[in-house]
Order: C-alpha cells, then structure tokens, then sequence
C-alpha cells in the first residue's frame, strides 16, 4: 500500500506531462490543417489583403501631406485676412469722406485718362530700340510705382481737418480739399502712362515732356511712386492761386504728399495711406 502511495504522486506528474504533450501536438495538427486547408487561394487572398494595405498606407499619407500644406497655409492665410481688413478699413475712410459730387468722377478716371492720351496705357508693351532724327536713343527701363495701379487717393477727414490751426485751415473745406486730392491724384496716373509709353505713340512734344518725366522717376526719391509737378497744377479744382497753395500745405503738413526738388523742377510725391 505504502508503495503505491508513493508511485501516486511521480505517475500523476508524468502523466500530466504526456497530456500536455498530446494537447501540443493537436494543437500543431490542427495549425497544420489549417495551414493546407485552402492551398489555392490562400495567396491570392495575402496579396489582396497586402494591396489594400499600401494603399490605404498611401491614402494615409496624402492625407499627411494635404494636412501639412493645409498647416503651412495658415500663418498666409492670416496674412491675407490682415491685409484685406486693412484695405477694407481704407476703402471705407475713403467713402465716409469722399464728396458726393466726386464719386461718379472717381469711377470715370481711367477711362478721362484713356481719352487724354490714346494707346498709353498698356505697361507690358515691348519697347523696341530706334532712331531718332539726330542721334540714336535706346528706351531704358523706369521704375514703374509700386503695384502698377491708380495714384492714391488718400482724403481726409473731417477730423483731420479741424485739427489743423485755424490760419492754417483758412477757408478751406473737406470737399475742396478731397477734390484737389482726386485732381493732383489724376496728374500722378497721366504722369505715369507718359513714362511707360513708347515714343512710337506719343508726338514730337510730348516725347520731350515723356523724357524729362523719365528722368525725374529714375530718381532714388521718386523712384516706384507716383508723383506730379508744379507745372501741372492748371485746375479745375486746384490752381496754383492762393487757395491751391493753402490745399498743397494742408496735403503737406497732413502726410499727403512730400515735396522735394529735382532740377528746376518741383516735384509733389503722393503718399499712400498706411
């Protein structure tokens, strides 16, 4: 009895390892089984799933991609917003102080322009090399002003105009003197297309005045921006009388132009608005 009671524990361990063999080896037949179950399609079915795969992987990646320039879009993106509210904000000024009876003229500026100097206009035109009647003149390259559009209109305010000093404000009105900004505003814009237009469409005179207007624009003070001279200032709005004279220190002292001397010449620079 004594024997078989210690026999017990040693044949129960054995045979507990003989069933967790058998349990291995069916588990072996069966992943076996398994394994040839479907010989024929089991490939076929891998490389289905493997072709998927990639591409969802590429998907997942353009999707990366699109994410990113879609980030590095943003900061642009606010840039653009800025600077939209601040034209906005401009083009609002403008309307709020623009004089009633302007606005219609505003609109037929360049088309007035168009009429005073025919074929002028357009700043992509080739510029060819030829003879003049004494010596030859190769047309050079002029710093156009900035963003190649109209003069600026900057008016004022009423605010800005009861800030000035009564000596210096005089008699002078908002509408005179918005009126006499679209004016000086309209010989920048005329100035402009003389110095872009080749001398094939302008007369004898007025390539001379072209010229000199080229000249005065190659400068470092003028250069890229819009400007008038003394000699234009012929009316209606603003004449060179003691009234144009008090608009033009009013523009002065109110940042609207900047003077300065070029030759014999004295030349007002349009200001943009900030």
């Amino acid at each position: 009895m004594e024997a078989a009671a210690a026999a017990s524990p040693g044949s129960s361990s054995l045979e507990a390892v003989a069933t967790a063999f058998r349990s291995r080896v069916n588990e072996l037949q069966d992943l076996a089984l398994a394994r040839n179950m479907y010989p024929a399609t089991a490939v076929t079915d891998l490389t289905t799933v493997d072709t998927s795969v990639t591409a969802m992987e590429a998907q997942v990646q353009a999707i990366r991609r699109r994410l990113q320039e879609e980030l590095d879009a943003i900061p642009k993106a606010k840039k653009l917003v800025e600077k939209s509210l601040k034209q906005q904000q401009k083009l609002q000024h403008m309307l709020a102080n623009m004089p009633p009876g302007m606005r219609e003229d505003i609109v037929a500026t360049p088309l007035e322009q168009s009429l005073m100097l025919p074929e002028c206009f357009n700043f992509n035109t080739a510029v060819p090399e030829f003879l003049d009647s004494d010596f030859k003149i190769k047309e050079e390259p002029v710093a156009a002003p900035k963003g190649k559009g109209s003069a600026p209109r900057w008016y004022i305010s009423t605010e800005e105009l009861d800030s000035l000093s009564s000596y210096m404000r005089g008699r002078l009105t908002l509408e005179k003197v918005n009126i006499s900004i679209n004016e000086v505003a309209t010989y920048a814009d005329a100035n402009a297309h003389l110095v872009a237009c080749p001398k094939k469409k302008l007369s004898e005179d007025t390539w001379e005045k072209a010229l000199e207007l080229r000249d005065i624009a190659a400068t470092e003070a003028v250069k890229g921006k819009h400007f008038f001279l003394e000699a234009d200032i012929k009316g209606p709005g603003l004449k060179l009388d003691h009234t144009g004279k008090a608009i033009l220190t009013v523009l002065r002292h109110l940042g609207r132009v900047h003077e300065t001397r070029i030759g014999h010449h004295r030349v007002f620079i349009l200001s943009k608005q900030c």
